[in-house]
C-alpha cells in the first residue's frame, strides 16, 4: 500500500478579492490618503498598487497586507515589482500572485528530498510536485524536511493519503 500527498503553491482568489474590496473601502476613509488618487485593483490576474508619490503608495501597500493576512493569505505568495511612474504624476506597483511551483524550485526540492535519503519518490507533475512512499511516517518527515528547507515560497501539502 503506497501513502502520498501532492505540494501545491496555490492562493485563494476569492480571499485575495475580499481582501482587495476591504482595503480599497479603508483606502476611501483614511485621511491622509484622501484626495491622493490611491487604488487598488486586480487586472490580468496581478494585484496593481497605484498613489500619488512613494510614501502614499507604502501606506495603500500596508492596509493591503493587513486585509490579506487578516484573510490567511500569506505574503510569500507575493512577488513585488518595482515602483514604477503611472499616468499624471502617481506612481504604480504590480504584485504577482504566486501560482504553482517554478520548475527550477520544484528541481530543488526533488534534489532535498533525494538527499535526505527518505525513503519517498518525487515526481514533479506540471507546477505540482506528487511525493509517494510506504510509511506514513517517512511522507511526515519529508513535509517537516521541506517546511524547513523551503521557505522562499508558499507551498501547501494536499491530498493526503
Amino acid at each position: 500500500m503506497s501513502n502520498s500527498f501532492d505540494i501545491v503553491s496555490k492562493v485563494d482568489l476569492n480571499e485575495i478579492n475580499n481582501a482587495i474590496n476591504m482595503a480599497v473601502k479603508e483606502l476611501n476613509t483614511r485621511f491622509d490618503l484622501k484626495g491622493s488618487s490611491s487604488e487598488i485593483k486586480m487586472e490580468d490576474g496581478e494585484i496593481v498598487l497605484i498613489s500619488a508619490d512613494d510614501f502614499k503608495l507604502k501606506a495603500v501597500k500596508e492596509i493591503l497586507e493587513q486585509k490579506l493576512v487578516k484573510r490567511s493569505i500569506p505574503m510569500k505568495a507575493l512577488q513585488y515589482g518595482k515602483i514604477e511612474d503611472a499616468f499624471s504624476g502617481n506612481v504604480r506597483q504590480h504584485i504577482k500572485l504566486q501560482e504553482g511551483i517554478p520548475t527550477e524550485k520544484a528541481k530543488d526540492i526533488v534534489k532535498i528530498v533525494k538527499r535526505s535519503g527518505i525513503k519517498v519518490q518525487v515526481a514533479i507533475q506540471g507546477d505540482s510536485l506528487r511525493v509517494s512512499g510506504k510509511k506514513k511516517d517517512d511522507l511526515q518527515e519529508t513535509i517537516n524536511l521541506i517546511k524547513e528547507k523551503v521557505t522562499d515560497i508558499h507551498l501547501q501539502f494536499t491530498n493526503y493519503r
